[in-house]
């Protein structure tokens, strides 16, 4: 009985051809249309790959596949922005977008953009909620693709190796890796909320 069950467990070169592509097609996805909590999914699977035989080769190639994904979700996301501004129709959008975005941080995005340039990109990403702000001041700003690329690069290692530090956290804490891939979203949650709800609590009444 047991031993049906252990053969009914996929194997973990099964569990690797399923799991790389979701991740990197969720980041992906979450680059693109920032509704997919990317952090917790880079979280998890790096509790996941901790658990693996060879944790050094799985922890690297889930690395490469986040940075790599989320930049290329960003680099297309911001070449799509580009690319909308100059017609009638994107003007319109990048107008609307100005606007449903939060005047404070969008001025703090473009403040920091025109004082630090491109390094203000690296910290866009590891700021919760700081990513689209500072993107939309970029193309505000009419930087260049070429310029947004090589500010993005580093923010996307950055943020893959914040996240999968997070994960890797919650995979050494507990023996069974559900246990640690529930730490690993507890934290990215807790990490992604926490300033908002300190603003809030500064904010006069």
């Amino acid at each position: 009985m047991i031993e049906s069950l252990v053969g009914a467990v996929p194997s973990e070169s099964t569990q690797q051809a399923v799991a790389y592509p979701a991740l990197f097609l969720l980041v992906v996805v979450g680059a693109l249309v920032p509704v997919v909590p990317t952090g917790a999914v880079v979280s998890s699977a790096a509790v996941v790959a901790f658990h693996q035989s060879a944790p050094a080769v799985s922890l690297l190639v889930v690395f490469l596949l986040a940075s790599g994904a989320a930049f290329a979700g960003d680099v297309a996301l911001y070449w799509l922005g580009r690319r909308g501004a100059h017609s009638r129709i994107g003007s319109r959008r990048l107008a609307k977008l100005r606007e449903r975005a939060a005047p404070d941080r969008l001025e703090q995005a473009q403040a920091r953009l025109a004082e630090h340039r491109v390094s203000v990109l690296v910290l866009s990403r590891l700021v919760p909620a700081g990513r689209i702000p500072v993107m939309l001041a970029c193309l505000l700003a009419e930087m260049p693709l070429s310029r947004f690329v090589r500010g993005n690069l580093p923010a996307c290692l950055a943020w893959a190796a914040t996240y999968q530090l997070i994960g890797v956290l919650g995979g050494s804490l507990f023996p069974h890796p559900w246990q640690g891939v529930l730490a690993a979203v507890v934290l990215t949650v807790v990490v992604a909320t926490a300033p908002s709800a300190w603003r809030r609590v500064r904010a006069p009444a």
